[in-house]
């Protein structure tokens, strides 16, 4: 008998993990065998348990599921991460893939799509729920689509605590960054994406989807 999948679950929220825990635990061929529900911790548990598969959201409190994937494959390039999010759009995908993930479904899938995902993760494929295979397919065809690919990792997970008004301080606080570098970061961030203040910031990714409000404008 072959060797069960073994995974690490990654969620802020405790009764998310543990619904998703169970779901996953069905299937007699995967194995939840450790949780987080922070960056920090998860990047710990990765590499004392070294889990076939890491499941893992991307808004967190602190740094946030793209800095984490980012940090976990630089201490191990092979690690396998799906990533298991409410955000639809597709430049959280392709953040998350650049990052290093090898899988993107949401929490709107199907439960099974889910299951699917963990195993061809763990086979070393690529894994796409329908959902964000056409948001990135979509976004492919407008003239600027691609804005947000012009930003690193790093960047990008900067972008969104200053969309969340976190402060220059606490951003450097939180990804261990000198406030300086921080400010940099926000520079070329703005500049990169063609705005010339925050405001702005903020109205450019409401126009891309990045902030929630724009879904519930747009569902209204």
């Amino acid at each position: 008998m072959n060797q069960p999948i073994r995974v690490m679950l990654v969620d802020d929220h405790a009764v998310v993990r543990r619904g998703y825990q169970t779901l996953i635990e069905e299937h007699v061929n995967i194995q939840v065998v450790c949780e987080a529900a922070d960056a920090d911790t998860a990047y710990k548990l990765y590499k004392s348990k070294a889990p076939d598969v890491v499941i893992m959201d991307i808004t967190m409190p602190g740094r946030g599921g793209i800095d984490a994937i980012r940090q976990i494959r630089q201490w191990d390039p092979a690690a396998r991460i799906l990533v298991f999010s409410m955000h639809a759009n597709a430049a959280y995908a392709l953040q998350a893939f650049r990052a290093g993930a090898k899988g993107y479904v949401t929490k709107s899938s199907d439960p099974e799509l889910l299951v699917a995902a963990i195993e061809s993760v763990a086979k070393n494929k690529t894994a796409l729920c329908p959902e964000i295979s056409e948001a990135v397919a979509t976004s492919r065809l407008k003239s600027d689509a691609n804005a947000f690919e012009a930003l690193s990792p790093r960047e990008f997970e900067i972008l969104g605590l200053i969309l969340e008004a976190k402060s220059t301080e606490e951003i450097a606080e939180t990804l261990r960054l000198a406030p300086k570098t921080v400010g940099n970061y926000h520079y070329a961030i703005k500049s990169k994406l063609g705005v010339g203040s925050d405001i702005d910031l903020v109205y450019f990714c409401m126009r891309h989807g990045l902030i929630a409000p724009l879904v519930s404008l747009q569902s209204t």
